[in-house]
Formats: structure tokens, C-alpha cells, sequence
């Protein structure tokens, strides 16, 4: 039946204005995820986009599905909610970086713990915008804002890193700009089982413009970019000649065809590899001395919440002397009047 589904981006649609700034990475992202939904080959009835609060969490609004714009933070805690009494649904998380890790840190930690099987999106430009301009968990050190008018003296949040740490199996990167790449992971994140974490990279024009701008330069994007795929060659750059291979245990930038490096002494990107590991390192590189490692960085499947959920509750109820509600009335300690 799902086959049968024919969807364009239009039907993904809603009638409400999108009241995003003018040049927002969100209308990209926002057609971005209406046009891969239309590949997905699902009723679109069957899509629940769930938010917290802040820009981004205006998502459901322009959504032609169902939807829900709970209270800040709490997005994954009632999505997974959602998810598990309607495990047939398409169910997709929209946070930003502030609302997703500040106060929602702790149902994001959890969420990849217990691996529900839904889709977080992570819209990150470092920055609180809605309420005008505060330092997030993910702004550089060192960063003026409105809330660090010295700068920030504390340590930034790498996203994936905590996937890692809290024993996630999916994590996912793109920028706003490139809409190709991010509708391709966005598919890839709903074929996979559990929970997935897509980190979108996002340009906030009023209080953080640029702050992606060494990845985005088009000069010099290629060079500062890495976008790796499942049993593909970890190669990149302007003429596609740099690569990275294991020097000892760090990574290391190298040029095919100087020191006599081949193209086989690339390292093969494996996105199911169990340990973390090497998928650590990935997630870790960033600019200027390593390119940011962009597409499907770890996809390893695992036993999902609610397969252990449902599979319990079939045990239990197979070895329950309770079988119906006068059962359960007539159990325990009674007593008559």
C-alpha cells in the first residue's frame, strides 16, 4: 500500500505564512523535509511532527500533517510518547540547539538511551534566536552575545558526541544549504529502526549570520567538507585528491598520489561498525585543520523500545491470571459491604 502513495512536496503544505526571518537556513530545511516526505511512500496521514518552542518549533505550523508545538525542552519526552501508543506513525522531533540540549538535554540523553523508534532533527546555528540572542550549549568559547558580552567562557556541546556518549546508534549531519544531501539523509533516517539524530547546521541571519561560513564559503566548501557514505572512500577537496587515513589512532589528512598514496590507502567510510570509535573521531573533526564530516556518520542497528515493550507485554499478559477487568476487580485484597 505504501508503494501506492503518490506525494509531492506540495501536499506537505500547510496554509499558514511561514513567519521565519528572511533568509533563515529553516525555509530550506523545511523544504527540505516536506519533499523527502513525498519519497518516503507513506500516507500522509501517517506523519506526526512533534516541536518544543523556538524558531524552529514553528515547524509544525507549516506542516500539512499532524502535529504538535509542546512546551520548551519537552518535544522528545511527548514524541516518544506518541511514538509508543502509535508505533505505526512517522514520527519526527524538530528542536533547535538551545531547546533540544539546554532544558531538553535530559530527554535527548534518554531518548538515544532507550532508542525509540523515531526521527530527531536538531536544527543547530549556536545561538538562541527567539528570545533574541543568548549563548546556547553549542556556541563557540569565546563567542559576545547578548548574555556573554565578553564572550562565552564555556565549553560547546558537539551534538554527536553526546549520541555517542548516551549509547545512540544513529547520527546524521548536514547544512541548511546543501537541500540534496539533507533530503537523502532524512530518507535514510526514516528507513532506519530506532531512534536517529540528524544535526542540521542552520544560519540564523539576525544573531549568529555566518557563524557556519567556514563551511559554506564557495570558495572554498569542497576543501573544508567531507561528505561521507556507507562503503564509499573517505575522499574530498577541490579536486577530489585529499583523504583520510588512521595514523596511528588519529586521523590524518593525505593526498593521493603524494608519498606514494594510492587511492586503496584511503580509509572506507562503515556506517554500521559497531564501535563507536572511529564514528567519535568523525563526528569530532572540525575546521581548520580537518574538514566537518557531513552525511550518515553511524547507523548501526539495535533492538528498539517498543519491540521490548510490546514483546513484555505479550509475556506478561500470557502468564496473568487476570484476563479481564472483573478479573482484575476480584483480585488482590477484597472485602464486601
Amino acid at each position: 500500500m505504501a508503494a501506492e502513495v503518490k506525494l509531492t512536496f506540495k501536499d506537505f503544505k500547510s496554509d499558514q505564512e511561514v513567519r521565519w526571518c528572511a533568509g533563515c537556513g529553516d525555509h530550506a530545511i523545511l523544504n527540505s523535509v516536506q519533499k523527502a516526505m513525498a519519497e518516503m511512500g507513506i500516507p500522509k496521514e501517517k506523519f506526526a511532527v512533534i516541536a518544543g518552542i523556538g524558531c524552529s518549533s514553528r515547524f509544525p505550523y507549516y506542516m500539512n500533517t499532524y502535529g504538535f508545538h509542546t512546551i520548551h525542552g519537552r518535544g522528545a519526552a511527548i514524541a516518544s510518547g506518541v511514538k509508543v501508543a502509535n508505533p505505526d506513525l512517522s514520527v519526527w522531533v524538530v528542536n533547535g540547539d538551545g531547546d533540544g540540549l539546554a532544558i531538553g538535554g535530559n530527554h535527548f540523553i534518554h531518548l538515544n538511551r532507550r532508542n525509540i523508534d523515531l526521527n530527531l532533527l536538531l536544527f543547530n546555528n549556536e545561538i538562541y534566536g527567539l528570545t533574541k540572542g543568548q549563548y546556547s550549549p553549542t556556541t563557540k568559547e569565546g563567542t559576545k552575545t547578548k548574555s556573554s558580552p565578553f564572550g562565552t567562557i564555556e565549553q560547546p556541546f558537539n551534538p554527536g558526541e553526546l549520541v555517542l556518549g548516551a549509547q545512540g546508534n544513529y547520527f546524521a549531519r548536514s547544512i541548511d544549504v546543501n537541500m540534496k544531501l539533507t533530503q537523502e539523509i532524512l530518507i535514510d533516517a526514516e528507513q532506519h529502526k530506532g531512534t536517529s539524530i540528524v544535526e542540521i547546521l542552520q544560519n540564523c541571519v539576525i544573531f549568529s549570520d555566518g557563524v557556519h561560513g567556514f563551511y559554506t564559503d564557495k570558495e572554498n566548501k569542497l576543501n573544508r567538507q567531507i561528505v561521507l557514505r556507507h562503503g564509499e572512500k573517505m575522499i574530498f577537496g577541490k579536486d577530489n585528491d585529499k583523504g583520510l587515513i588512521l595514523d596511528g589512532l588519529k586521523l590524518k589528512i593525505v593526498t593521493v598520489g603524494e608519498n606514494g598514496i594510492t587511492e586503496d590507502d584511503i580509509l572506507t567510510h562503515d556506517a554500521h561498525e559497531e564501535s563507536p570509535f572511529l564514528h567519535w573521531m568523525l563526528i569530532s573533526m572540525k575546521g581548520p585543520d580537518f574538514p566537518i564530516a557531513l552525511g550518515v556518520i553511524r547507523s548501526v542497528n539495535a533492538t528498539v523500545y517498543e519491540q521490548k515493550l510490546n514483546a513484555q507485554i505479550v509475556d506478561v499478559k500470557a502468564k496473568s491470571s487476570i484476563k479481564n477487568v472483573n478479573d482484575l476487580l476480584h483480585s488482590g485484597s477484597i472485602w464486601e459491604v
